[in-house]
């Protein structure tokens, strides 16, 4: 037909369950296997370029999971005896991890 588009099924992923990773070692197996198919150099153009685009999706949800992850992560603050500081309600202080202080530290 004059016009139309084709796709070819190899380039689209079949499933939904293909482009959506479960969690971050889920998608970062799936990344690093994406990243050693394209150096291989064996995938034709078309091909190559999808796989980008899903190795991109999949870097993208590793950043952003690893974001929450710092946000979670908390120091316990602690007085000079050792002893967990506490606020006036007993519930325990804490400081968000900053890593570039600590990085500095050296």
């Amino acid at each position: 037909m004059a016009g139309s588009i084709v796709v070819s099924k190899s380039v689209m992923p079949e499933k939904a369950s293909e482009i959506e990773p479960k969690d971050f070692e889920d998608a970062l197996v799936r990344l690093e296997g994406i990243v050693k198919e394209l150096e291989k150099g064996e995938l034709s153009l078309e091909s190559s370029l999808a796989r980008y685009e899903q190795g991109i999706r999949f870097a993208r949800f590793c950043s952003e999971k690893l974001e929450e992850a710092e946000k979670r992560i908390e120091l316990l603050q602690v007085t000079d005896s050792g002893e967990p500081k506490r606020d006036a309600t007993g519930a325990l202080r804490t400081t968000p991890l900053d890593f570039d202080e600590d990085s500095n530290e050296e």
